[in-house]
């Protein structure tokens, strides 16, 4: 049996913008209506990345080597009030989380790596409640809320989820930090390898490739 490979998950910002529509745009139509709740075109899909406010929501990436995104994890910050009632409760605090993972990085933990990376993050900035909302017929969506932990409430088709979180200690700063560290470093390095291999190939073939800064084969530098 081969061992998972390890993932190393990063929190994204507007120059990873490109690298996440190539990212939901190279998802399937299935995949998509999982994702979104319907399967949206393309149009659409670009609309969605493009409405991100990186200062009000948070994402996180898993980048593979040739700097692919294979998995984004969206935190949406919520009002409470507009949230469906769970046992009469309301919360101060809540964010809607959101994943999609590339099929060939599917059963590798790549969406339950993320779904932890969003809870240590909530619970590291006072948010109390992480919500999810999909279709009932989302079954790697509810695996990972079971595992969880998380209150499931299924209705028309539909799942609700809700999973309260303790507050932020020591550990969950140390964890947080050490893993966007790791995370920073294996892309970095992944940089550095990619530039040696293409003066490598530029010393072999000294065939000049211009390519635009903002094309998503670029990496963003951080």
């Amino acid at each position: 049996m081969k061992n998972s490979p390890v993932i190393f998950i990063k929190e994204l910002s507007e120059q990873d913008r490109p690298f996440m529509l190539n990212h939901f745009l190279g998802l399937s139509p299935s995949d998509r209506r999982l994702r979104f709740g319907a399967a949206l075109p393309d149009e659409a899909v670009s609309r969605y990345v493009q409405r991100i406010d990186f200062t009000r929501d948070t994402v996180f990436g898993v980048y593979e080597s040739t700097y692919n995104l294979v998995g984004v994890g969206h935190l949406a910050f919520l009002d409470p009030v507009s949230l469906p009632a769970l046992e009469g409760e309301r919360t101060d605090r809540v964010a809607e989380f959101g994943v999609s993972v590339s099929a060939p990085m599917r059963r590798k933990n790549v969406g339950t790596k993320l779904f932890d990376r969003a809870a240590i993050h909530c619970r590291n900035h006072h948010v109390n409640t992480l919500y999810i909302h999909c279709l009932a017929s989302n079954k790697p969506m509810l695996c990972i809320a079971e595992k969880a932990g998380m209150k499931i409430h299924k209705d028309h088709g539909e799942v609700d989820g809700y999973l309260h979180l303790p507050g932020p200690d020591s550990e969950s700063f140390r964890r947080e930090h050490a893993e966007e560290k790791a995370a920073s470093l294996d892309y970095a390095l992944n940089g550095r390898m990619r530039n040696a291999v293409r003066w490598l190939r530029n010393l072999v073939s000294p065939e000049k490739v211009v390519k635009s800064s903002n094309h998503p084969e670029n990496p963003p530098s951080y």
